[in-house]
């Protein structure tokens, strides 16, 4: 390979562009052995192009290009720039789920081409790429430098500089190198979701803190506005015992060798990610280490002397159940008074609430349907249900809530179960008895479907009873089937008749019979 470089060079009789056929092991063995090239020949290491120079006194850096070497895209190229052009992309960088979706329009495969991938001037940063042609621009492409002999430094005993890890695969178990997340199709805007929208639009550094009772999407909204604009999203969730070493960075013993790994809040800053502080009200002192970075300034890395500048975009959110003052209610158990000095370098806090009837309905009829079990009629009393409850707590009538979250967590029960009475059981369970109670009975008020159940499926004594409900397990389905017991389809269990069991109390009983005065006795056919 060094042969041939020497026979182009000796034949080139001015400014020249040569791109020889390459095996992979010899471009591997070029790009690591740099000094292979001769006199006055330049190797680019991303696109595979020897460029040659009149004189030879004058040598090219191997990542630094005149602007007369600039290469005309293909037309398979200029076919992925179309297609980001055509997906919304115009501004560079791009990030690697642009390119992916562009690839995959285009009927090929997510990857990024290795023109860009292999291009070290294409290289923005983790997941991002320059491809400036989305604007009409030219490839990115330095100009050349000379290079002067000088006589060898003597040697001079420095610190090994420390071997560093790759944060981001690390933190996803080298399953992604993108921590962009994805959009959700059951989500719906509220709150401050607008304002929190234009927050990251802006791209400046402005750290907002966000307070709220559980389970009304907090996370959640900041999560989804990162998805929305493609942003990588940096959640850590704070503990009295998260330190500095979590949050900064530290010395990690991976593959038997002692490495540096940056912690999240350091990858979120070198990268101009979006970091959430979440659950930040159970921090202890040790978050105070944060205070640099939330003044936007960068922070210094002792352990490894390095001072980290936050890349632009960097952005920071925490979000906390109370404002930093603790609670006294009993309700965030654990949480800590924050330093006053810390809050303040938050310039906006944003209190978000429960959304209101008509946004919750919305949400919990995409949920059903996510879940295959829609229902509007239940999905319209659980939000009316929800609603009274949470007037009942503010007014200190009841002392518990049902938040959004528990209401989504009854619609996936009543997609398992199909039963809506035990769907809503199962979701206030958690409550003491008395609460437990109140809450089912409010429900039952509401739906009148669910209290007329109760009514007719009330226990009984077993010579009146109209129905036996029977207690199997899996394996004895043949056996009551072929005595001739029913499947209740809604409410997931075997059953016979009153006159079934009393023709044969003695075989039923051996299934823990209970007796119930029902009118549903028809049964259906059993799916298993």
């Amino acid at each position: 390979m060094v042969r041939d470089l020497h026979r182009v060079r000796a034949h080139v009789p001015s400014l020249y562009a040569w791109r020889p056929t390459l095996t992979a092991p010899e471009r591997k063995k070029m790009n690591k052995n740099l000094d292979l090239v001769p006199q006055g020949v330049a190797w680019e290491p991303g696109s595979g192009t020897i460029h040659a120079h009149e004189s030879g006194a004058t040598r090219f850096s191997t990542s630094q290009m005149e602007p007369h070497f600039r290469m005309k895209l293909s037309p398979k190229q200029s076919a992925l720039v179309d297609a980001l052009r055509s997906n919304g992309v115009n501004s560079s960088p791009v990030t690697r789920a642009d390119i992916a979706e562009a690839n995959q329009s285009l009927g090929k495969s997510p990857s990024v081409p290795s023109w860009i991938l292999h291009d070290d001037a294409r290289r923005a940063g983790r997941g991002l790429f320059h491809v400036p042609e989305v604007t009409g621009g030219e490839a990115p492409v330095p100009t050349p430098v000379e290079r002067v002999q000088t006589a060898p430094a003597p040697a001079v005993s420095t610190a090994p500089t420390p071997t560093m890890c790759d944060t981001t695969l690390a933190m996803t178990g080298g399953e992604s190198t993108s921590l962009i997340p994805s959009k959700m199709g059951t989500y719906v805007p509220f709150g401050h979701f607008a304002d929190l929208d234009r927050i990251v639009s802006s791209r400046l550094f402005y750290p907002c803190f966000v307070t709220g009772l559980s389970g009304n999407g907090k996370t959640c909204m900041i999560e989804q506005v990162c998805a929305k604009h493609k942003r990588e999203f940096y959640r850590v969730n704070i503990t009295c015992q998260t330190d500095e070493d979590d949050l900064l960075g530290g010395f990690r013993l991976i593959n038997g060798e002692t490495v540096w790994q940056d912690g999240p809040v350091v990858a979120a800053m070198k990268q101009g990610g979006i970091l959430l502080l979440d659950e930040i009200d159970l921090a202890s002192h040790a978050i105070m280490c944060l205070q640099p970075v939330l003044e936007g300034k960068g922070v210094f890395l002792k352990k490894i002397g390095q001072w980290v500048k936050p890349a632009p975009g960097f952005q920071v959110f925490a979000t906390a159940n109370t404002k930093g003052k603790g609670d006294d209610t009993g309700k965030f158990v654990a949480t800590s008074v924050l330093n006053e000095a810390f809050l303040d370098r938050f310039p906006v806090c944003v209190e978000q609430e429960y959304p209101s009837m008509s946004v919750e309905k919305k949400i919990i009829k995409k949920v059903m349907s996510s879940l295959d079990c829609l229902d509007a009629d239940f999905a319209n009393n659980l939000c009316k249900w929800s609603d009274m409850i949470r007037k009942c707590y503010f007014e200190d009538a009841v002392d518990e809530i049902v938040t959004t979250r528990r209401l989504v967590n009854i619609c996936t029960a009543f997609s398992v179960f199909g039963d809506k009475r035990k769907a809503i059981q199962m979701g206030v369970t958690r409550f003491d008895d008395a609460t437990k109670e109140a809450f089912v009975s409010m429900y039952e008020k509401i739906d009148a479907e669910v209290a007329e159940a109760v009514e007719t499926e009330t226990a009984v004594d077993a010579s009146e009873a109209t129905r036996f409900n029977l207690t199997t397990s899996y394996d004895q389905k043949d056996v009551v089937k072929s005595m001739g017991a029913k499947w209740d389809a809604q409410g997931k269990t075997w059953f016979v008749t009153g006159d079934q069991y009393r023709d044969n109390p003695a075989a039923w009983d051996a299934f823990s019979p209970t007796a119930l005065m029902s009118e549903n006795l028809e049964g259906t056919e059993c799916p298993f």
